[in-house]
């Protein structure tokens, strides 16, 4: 129950700061589509519903500020979140059948991001 709490704090987090951009790709919104994913990154469960949310937030992501926000808001999370396979969240998009366009990673710098 401790996980959730984290993210759903983490959520409401990510909407007050991005509350005045709303038109744009929000946290709330990539940490919703992706909380799905959560059990599988962490090694607790299968993949699951995870790809629908991965496809879904690809979908939203359409311009080159909502996929730097994206990633920003996925390095965040990662960091945020204990316990999370770096291996399976690089492959994710790949396990999910997506490509992006970047490197799911700590390491990636967000201010490339095209």
């Amino acid at each position: 129950m401790e996980m959730v709490g984290k993210i759903a704090f983490f959520v409401l987090l990510c909407m007050v700061v991005v509350a005045p951009h709303a038109e744009a790709l929000s946290c709330s919104q990539v940490t919703a589509g992706l909380a799905p994913c959560l059990p599988y990154l962490q090694g607790r469960g299968p993949l699951g519903g995870c790809c629908g949310g991965v496809k879904g937030l690809l979908g939203a992501a359409k311009t080159p500020a909502d996929r730097k926000t994206a990633c920003t808001c996925l390095k965040s999370a990662a960091n945020a979140i204990k316990g999370i396979d770096a291996g399976k969240a690089a492959g994710l998009p790949a396990a999910c059948g997506v490509n992006i366009p970047y490197k799911i990673s700590p390491s990636t710098d967000c201010s490339k991001v095209q």
